[in-house]
Formats: structure tokens, sequence, C-alpha cells
């Protein structure tokens, strides 16, 4: 198993249920109010842990109770939070959600202590850079913080993956040619490529702009229609597994978790990406973020059924 460093928020999730997600000036009753251990970034190394990966976390949170707790969930399933920060003077992230009963959701989060995840941060904790063979990474920390990460894994001959959520306008010169990996879903994929739409013309097209600005693979995340492989000659469909979707909220997170342990146990990339839609397809049919992911024996589990 090769070391997997994962770079990116922890957060305190705040989940609403609703019978459907408001709209500006609408004001609703929600059906449960729950508190749960999330951050994209957290919920990645979660996720890494729990399908036995090999893995570090490198973020921030405040020195107060829901800080102490995201970490030593983490703790629970192998990561190692050794090197996670603790700022004294912001509060550990939040994000407020609302999931409504299709099991779809809109999410808002505060970053707080995440916004201490800079670049002097990762600086000082260059060791966690040299231990690792991949490097996966999302954008609910400074972007400059980001494309350091980029920038000096692939110095040390790092494998990159990047999920770019939530997307930025663009990204800078130099940084597409040092991602190994891409993985946005497809709202993001048409803000980051300017698509003009989310059609799957479109989103071939999206994937295809960011193949020849340098990166080597697209993967994109595709909900309900599964997800599709865009290299510099081809593309690829991935048909999602049958599932009843009871929440999303982490669906992304696990695909790339579970798509970088692959890679990282040797699987090909064709291997990784179906192992990738499995646990995913899985994490959707649960409540929650970091509760809803599934572990290795759910997921032979589904195998087996499956043959």
């Amino acid at each position: 198993m090769k070391n997997i460093l994962v770079i990116g928020s922890l957060n305190m999730d705040i989940v609403i249920q609703v019978d459907k997600i408001p709209v500006a000036g609408e004001t609703i009753l929600g059906d449960d109010l729950r508190y749960s251990c999330g951050g994209k970034g957290a919920n990645q190394a979660f996720a890494v842990g729990r399908f036995e990966g090999s893995v570090e976390m490198l973020g921030c949170v405040g020195k107060d109770g829901f800080g102490e707790e995201i970490v030593r969930n983490l703790a629970s399933v192998g990561v190692r939070v050794d090197a996670i920060g603790r700022n004294e003077s912001l509060k550990t992230g939040t994000a407020i959600i609302n999931v409504e009963k299709s099991g779809n959701n809109n999410i808002v989060v505060i970053p707080g202590a995440n916004k201490s995840c800079d670049e002097a941060y990762l600086r000082a904790n260059d060791a966690a850079f040299n231990k690792c063979d991949y490097i996966l990474l999302q954008m609910e920390i400074p972007e400059e913080a980001v494309w350091y990460a980029i920038n000096r894994g692939k110095e040390l001959g790092k494998t990159i993956i990047l999920n770019p959520a939530p997307a930025p306008d663009s990204l800078p010169m130099g940084i597409p040619e040092k991602l190994d990996y891409i993985i946005p879903n497809e709202s993001e994929l048409v803000r980051l490529c300017g698509c003009d739409d989310d059609s799957m013309n479109e989103i071939k097209k999206g994937a295809q702009k960011l193949i020849n600005m340098g990166v080597s693979s697209v993967i994109v995340t595709l909900g309900g229609k599964g997800s599709m492989l865009v290299q510099k000659d081809s593309f690829e469909l991935f048909p999602p597994i049958p599932v009843r979707a009871v929440d999303t909220t982490a669906a992304g997170d696990c695909f790339c978790a579970a798509f970088v342990v692959a890679l990282a146990n040797g699987q090909t990339l064709h291997e990784a990406i179906t192992f990738a839609k499995i646990t995913a397809g899985l994490a959707v049919t649960k409540q929650g973020a970091q509760d809803s992911i599934p572990d290795i024996s759910q997921i032979e589990e589904y195998r087996i059924s499956e043959n």
C-alpha cells in the first residue's frame, strides 16, 4: 500500500432534513437536525481510512469541541492526524446542509479555521509531502495553498489528484499540466471550463479543454448518470450502480477517496473508477457525510451479490 496525503477542509456539518430545498425568500419547516463530522478534506481522508488506505491528513481546526470531535473521528479509522493544526482565534469550520427527500442537497460553508490551512502551514509540514506517494486535494482551503501543494507535490514526483470543489473560475497557468487526475462533477466542470450547459456533449468538450491545457486524465462524476473518463484520444462512460438515493452529501468525496485508494493498491485506472463508482453508489443510500461511507466488507458484499 502506497501512502496517501489528503490536504483540505475539516468542518462540522449541521444537516437539516427538509421536504424540499427552500427558494429565495421562502420559509419552510425542517424535519430533523443533526451534527456530523464533515468537510471535503476530512470526508476524503476518513473514506481513505475506511477503505483501509495508508493516509495522513493536513488541515486546520479550531481549539473547540467540534475540532476535537472531528480529529478523534478521523483517528478512529486510522488517519494520521498529528499534523492537523489547531487555531486559537478561529472556530472550526462549519457547513449548513439542507437535504431534501429526493437526496439532493445544498450547502453553505463557513470556513473558519480552514483559512489557516495556508501556504505557511503547508511549508511547515513538508515532511508529509516527502512521505506520501499520492496527494488528494479539494478547494475548501485558500486557493494559494492548493496551488502550492500541487507545485510542491509535482516537484517531489508525487501523483496529484484535484477535486475542484467548489470550482474556481479557472486554473492558474502552470497548474493543469501538473495534475495527473482532476475529478469535477458536472456543475464544477461547467464553471471551470465555461461550458454552455451540462449536456453530455458540452461535458465532453469541457473535459477535452482540460486535457488540451495539460491535465493527464479527467474524470467527471455525473450523479445518477454515472461517470466519464476523458483522456487525450478517448472517452468512456461508466454507468452507475442501481440504488435509491437518500442523501448525496458525500458521494463525490467517497468517489475521490475510493479512486486514490484503488490506485495506491495497484489497480488499473478502469478498476479504480469501477471501485469508486460502487462506493459512491453505496454512500448515497445512507444519510450523513462520513456516516454514509461504506466499509470494505459492505463493498465486498455488494460485489458478491452482483456476481
